[in-house]
């Protein structure tokens, strides 16, 4: 005696399920769609990381930018320095070399704070390879 019941589905139209008389097609079909469903949990799950590690890696790329320019603010008030500290002995010259030491700081705290966000990007999405070695585990014994 087989028992029959009635149960929604995720669509909101009911579907039998018969004790062991669902066919192969309805099992085929219904494995199909979980399968397809988790596909798309997977991709998103990917997609979701993909974009977090990626606003990690620009911001420390904008940090990477910042020490750029102050590399370059440093060249350029360097290169004053030594033509006012050739030109006037002390006056220009020691000004200048205070405003080269100044961005030469600058370029040092921006670059060490670029490479310690860079050290924190991590390209591999971790979270979506373990659910997916999950899955797989799960895929090959079903039952536990």
């Amino acid at each position: 005696m087989a028992y029959t019941t009635q149960r929604p589905t995720d669509e909101g139209t009911a579907r039998r399920v018969d004790g062991d008389e669902r066919s192969i097609g309805e099992l085929l079909s219904a494995v199909t769609a979980d399968a397809q469903k988790l596909l798309r949990q997977e991709i998103e799950l990917a997609k979701a990381e993909v974009r977090e590690e990626a606003t990690k890696a620009g911001k420390a790329a904008g940090m990477y930018g910042g020490a750029g320019f102050a590399g370059y603010m440093t060249a350029l008030f360097a290169s004053l320095a030594a033509v006012f500290g050739l030109a006037n002995v002390m006056d220009w010259g020691w000004a200048a070399l205070i405003i080269t030491a100044l961005w030469a700081v600058a370029a040092l705290v921006l670059y060490s704070m670029g490479r310690s966000r860079m050290r924190q990007v991590h390209p591999k999405p971790e979270r979506t390879v373990q659910t997916l070695k999950e899955d797989a585990e799960w895929a090959r014994h079903p039952t536990s």
